[in-house]
């Protein structure tokens, strides 16, 4: 057998498993052999042998010989009768032992009312009623397991002491129980109430589907994009989309427009535009909606706003920020790729809903 050769624990591991598999081996050889000796058979008579009676057994044991019918029949009686007297007994010892099992529990169930009586918030009457309905509880066992009249009896007459114990066959009136009631006056509402929670979920499921049913109807509403596809100069187009709509589907919407118009994007994808709003590249997975709820806005204006007039820093003062949003521009990939260090594409960088790109307002701070 090869050595194993590596850390000491290692080694000492290998011979305990290598040695478990040998016990396990005996154990079944062991078993093998055990199964072939029940199964052997060493004569003809006990291959067939299937049943086994007691009563025939002892009497082939007892008889030796020729006898008469009748010094049969005697013997078979009394063999039987032997029988029955052993049965019964038996059963007389296991119904004695339920009975000392039923008599144990009774013993422990006083012992653990005895142990918290001190902490019990029930009075000395409700007391007595369960200890005698626990006696007429263990009694009623013992009669079903017993099955016989004299443990019947025993019942009923436990049953009527019980019965006579009782204060209303004293003449005296039952008296009533002490329940603890709750104290109006306590604040009770940090306390979990189902009805209570149950109310709260229904009345946040309805709010829930109100304003689900309300965002819904705003991404459906339609509204006119203005738009400007850029090669180096301008060509300025409007499309209406719906205000769910995402940019990778307003860019498929513009190249279907386009391309009859310019021949270099008959062969291309929306995968190979790209759309920059206010100095900033939007990526495709936005959507128009994602942009009008956040309120986002951009290095040169908002970009929620694609409504475009007139160049605002060449009409107006640019020093004062005002609703005025300028076009978006839809250009190719490669045009960016090719012009990216020239003004305006040096410009340009990929959004970033969590950096602040100035305050922006819609009021003139001059003229307060």
């Amino acid at each position: 057998m090869a050595q194993y050769k590596g850390a000491a624990s290692e080694g000492s591991r290998a011979m305990q498993l290598q040695k478990r598999r040998e016990l396990q081996q005996q154990e079944v050889e062991f078993r093998k052999n055990k199964i072939k000796e029940d199964l052997k058979v060493d004569k003809m008579e006990n291959k067939f042998a299937v049943h086994y009676d007691a009563v025939e057994a002892q009497l082939k044991s007892s008889t030796i010989g020729l006898v008469t019918l009748d010094e049969m029949r005697a013997k078979q009686d009394t063999v039987i009768k032997e029988r029955e007297k052993r049965i019964a007994q038996r059963r007389a010892e296991k119904e004695q032992r339920k009975k000392e099992e039923m008599a144990a529990k009774r013993a422990q169930k006083e012992l653990q009312k005895k142990q918290i009586r001190a902490l019990s918030f029930l009075g000395d009457d409700e007391e007595e009623n369960e200890d005698d309905e626990d006696d007429d509880g263990i009694k009623k066992e013992i009669s079903s397991d017993d099955g016989n009249s004299s443990a019947d009896e025993e019942v009923d007459s436990a049953n009527e002491d019980s019965c006579d114990s009782t204060p209303g066959t004293s003449g005296r009136p039952p008296s009533k129980k002490k329940k603890i009631g709750k104290n109006p006056d306590v604040d009770t509402s940090f306390l979990p109430d189902r009805e209570r929670e149950e109310e709260e979920n229904t009345l946040r499921e309805k709010l829930r589907q109100e304003w689900v049913t309300a965002q819904e109807a705003l991404k459906n509403e339609e509204m006119e994009v203005t738009y400007s596809y850029w090669d180096g100069s301008g060509h300025r187009r409007t499309l209406v989309i719906s205000k769910g709509t995402s940019i990778y589907q307003f860019l498929q919407r513009c190249l279907e427009s386009l391309r009859g118009e310019f021949g270099e994007l008959r062969t291309v994808t929306a995968d190979q535009l790209m759309y920059v709003k206010e100095d900033l590249i939007l990526p495709h997975h936005y959507s128009f909606y994602d942009l009008i709820v956040t309120k986002a806005r951009g290095k040169s204006g908002p970009l929620f706003a694609f409504h475009a007039r007139d160049d605002i820093r060449m009409t107006s003062d640019a020093s004062i920020e005002k609703e005025d949003s300028h076009a978006g521009k839809v250009l190719l990939r490669n045009w960016y790729e090719r012009n990216k260090h020239i003004f305006p594409a040096s410009r340009w960088e990929p959004y970033d809903p969590n950096k602040n790109y100035g305050k922006y307002t819609i009021f003139d701070g001059k003229s307060k």
